[in-house]
C-alpha cells in the first residue's frame, strides 16, 4: 500500500486556497514590502516595496512628461470652505476627511491639550480638485492660458474605518493630476488619453492586464460627470480599480472661478480633469502576481532584477568567489533592458546561503544567480527565474548568461503578464443571463472565492439605478461599462428588462 502522499510545502503558510486574506498578509511581510506603523490604519512602506514605488513613479512621470504635462505641489492643508463650494465633492469624502481645528499644543495639569483653534477648519488633503481650481483661477485668464496641464505626486489622507495594508490605509502615496481645457471635447480627449496612459503602464510595466470602461454615475468621482477606469481581477476574482481618469465638466469650474475670456471675447468656463494611482497598486502585484512561496515581481517594476548569492564556505577561497561576483555584476550592468542598464544587487550577508536564497524567492526577485567555489572553476552560474521556480536550478556559462540575461527579463515578465491574463479569461464568465443563475454564481463561498471560482460576470444591464440594491446583499457592484460593447439585444440580468449594453459585475477591494 503507497503511503499516502504529503502536501507540497510552500514558503507561505497559509495558501491562497486555505485562507486568500491572510495569504496577502503574509506575502506583505514575507516579501518584506510593507508593514502597518504604531499611528491607526497608516503604514510603513520599506526598502523592496518603495523601491518598487520609486519605479512606477519615474516611469508614469516620464510618460505623463511625454504627453505635456508638468509637476507641481500644493499645500496638504485645504480650507473647509473651498470643499463646501462643491456640494457633490464635499459629501463624497465627508466620511473620510481628517480636519484641523486648532495649531498648537499647551500643557495644563500636566497634559498636552490643543490650544489656539483655527479660525477656518483645514481639511488634510484626501484630494486636490478644490486647492488646485482655487490657483487655476488666478493663473487662467484667457483662452491662450489654455491648456494647463498639471500633475502632483503627494501623499493624501482618508480615514478608512477598515484599513488594508497598501490597499486601503489612512495615509497613502499617489499622483494626481489636474487639467483645464477651453472646451469640452478637449477634455473628453484629456481624460481618455490619460486612461490609455494607465491602461498601457499597467499592462506593459507591470504585466497586469485591465478592463478599460466607464463607470456607471453611482461609482463616479464625487462631482465628475464621467469617470473612466481600469480594472483588474486579482486571484481570488475579486476586481481591483487600478486607476481613474474624470471629466469633471464646468462644475469644479464653475465652483472654484476658474474662467476665461474665450475666443470670441465672452466669459466662459474652463473643463476640467483629474486623474490618479496610489502606492493600491503595490497591493495589486502581490495579489495578482504572488503564490504560495511568496512575490514574484515583474522584471519592469524590480528594485533589483537579478541577485547574485555568493555561495561561501570555511574550506574554500573566499575572495575569488566574491572577485568572480563582482566582475560578474560589472558585466550584467554594462547589458540593457528597456533602455535602462540592468539592476543587480551581490548579496553579501553572513547568513546561511539556504536562508538568503528563500528570502529573495519570497522578496519575488526575478533572476536569482548562485555562485559557488565549482562555479568559478568552470565560469558557470546557478541560475533560477522567480517566475519558472517549479523548473529547479540551471546551470550555465557565464558569458552565455551575461549575454542572455535581459533576454530572460524579457521572458519573465511577459510570462507574467500572460499567465495573469489567462486567469482573468477563465474567471470572466459571460453565459449568465438571468437572475437567478446571477444570485447562484455570487452565492459561492464569498471568503474565500481563490478556490470558489468566482470571478467578473459580463452580462447586459438596462441601467436602471434602482436595480442596484439587488446587488447589495451580495457584495457586488458593477466595475464598470467596458468600451468593447457588441451592441446586440438581450435581457437585464438584474430586472429581466431588455438591454442592450454589457457591464462588469464583480466584487472588489
Amino acid at each position: 500500500m503507497k503511503p499516502a502522499s504529503q502536501p507540497k510545502k510552500t514558503a507561505i503558510t497559509p495558501t491562497r486556497g486555505e485562507n486568500y486574506a491572510e495569504w496577502y498578509q503574509k506575502v506583505v511581510r514575507a516579501a518584506d514590502m510593507a508593514e502597518m506603523s504604531g499611528v491607526r490604519g497608516c503604514m510603513v512602506i520599506k526598502a523592496w516595496g518603495y523601491g518598487a514605488w520609486e519605479l512606477m513613479q519615474r516611469e508614469l512621470d516620464r510618460r505623463f512628461k511625454e504627453t505635456g504635462h508638468d509637476n507641481y505641489y500644493f499645500p496638504i492643508f485645504i480650507p473647509l470652505s473651498y470643499f463646501q463650494r462643491e456640494a457633490d465633492h464635499v459629501e463624497g469624502f465627508a466620511k473620510e476627511m481628517a480636519v484641523v481645528t486648532h495649531h498648537r499644543l499647551v500643557k495644563k495639569d500636566g497634559v498636552l491639550v490643543p490650544d489656539g483653534e483655527l479660525e477656518e477648519p483645514l481639511v488634510v488633503r484626501p484630494t486636490s480638485e478644490t486647492i488646485i481650481g482655487e490657483s487655476m483661477s488666478k493663473w487662467i485668464q484667457s483662452w491662450r492660458d489654455l491648456p494647463l496641464l498639471t500633475n502632483q505626486w503627494a501623499n493624501v489622507v482618508r480615514w478608512e474605518m477598515r484599513p488594508r495594508i497598501l490597499l486601503r490605509t489612512v495615509e497613502f502615496l499617489w499622483q494626481e493630476g489636474h487639467t483645464a481645457h477651453e472646451t469640452r471635447e478637449e477634455a473628453l480627449t484629456e481624460t481618455k488619453l490619460m486612461l490609455e496612459v494607465y491602461r498601457k503602464f499597467a499592462e506593459d510595466y507591470l504585466a497586469l492586464p485591465v478592463i478599460t470602461g466607464e463607470k456607471i454615475a453611482a461609482e463616479r468621482f464625487p462631482g465628475a460627470e464621467s469617470t473612466l477606469c481600469i480594472e483588474a481581477m486579482m486571484q481570488d476574482g475579486r476586481a481591483l480599480q487600478a486607476g481613474t481618469s474624470h471629466y469633471l465638466g464646468q462644475n469644479f469650474a464653475r465652483a472654484c472661478n476658474i474662467q476665461f475670456q474665450n475666443r470670441e471675447g465672452n466669459l466662459d468656463f474652463a473643463h476640467t480633469t483629474s486623474w490618479g494611482v496610489s502606492t493600491r497598486l503595490l497591493g495589486g502585484l502581490i495579489m495578482a502576481h504572488g503564490d504560495d512561496d511568496g512575490m514574484k515581481m515583474p522584471p519592469r517594476v524590480a528594485p533589483h532584477q537579478i541577485v547574485i548569492l555568493p555561495i561561501l564556505r570555511e574550506d574554500s577561497p573566499k575572495q575569488e568567489v566574491m572577485d568572480y561576483c563582482e566582475s560578474l555584476k560589472k558585466e550584467l550592468q554594462a547589458e540593457m533592458f528597456d533602455g535602462q542598464p540592468l539592476r543587480v544587487k551581490i548579496d553579501v550577508r553572513d547568513i546561511a546561503g539556504g536562508e538568503k536564497r528563500w528570502e529573495w524567492i519570497k522578496k519575488g526577485a526575478p533572476l536569482l544567480v548562485e555562485v559557488g567555489p565549482r562555479d568559478v572553476e568552470g565560469g558557470k552560474v546557478c541560475l533560477t527565474r522567480r517566475d519558472q521556480l517549479g523548473a529547479g536550478k540551471r546551470f550555465i556559462a557565464r558569458n552565455e548568461f551575461v549575454k542572455s540575461a535581459a533576454t530572460e527579463l524579457a521572458a519573465a515578465q511577459k510570462a507574467l503578464f500572460d499567465a495573469v491574463l489567462a486567469f482573468q479569461r477563465s474567471r470572466t464568465v459571460t453565459d449568465i443571463k438571468d437572475w437567478a443563475a446571477f444570485e447562484s454564481y455570487f452565492a459561492k463561498d464569498a471568503d474565500n472565492s481563490f478556490t470558489a471560482g468566482q470571478g467578473f460576470v459580463r452580462a447586459k444591464w438596462s441601467g436602471d439605478p434602482a436595480s442596484l440594491a439587488k446587488l447589495e446583499p451580495l457584495g457586488v457592484t458593477v466595475r464598470c461599462i467596458p468600451f468593447d460593447q457588441s451592441g446586440t439585444k438581450g435581457v437585464c440580468v438584474l430586472t429581466g428588462a431588455p438591454a442592450t449594453q454589457e457591464v462588469i459585475f464583480a466584487r472588489a477591494y
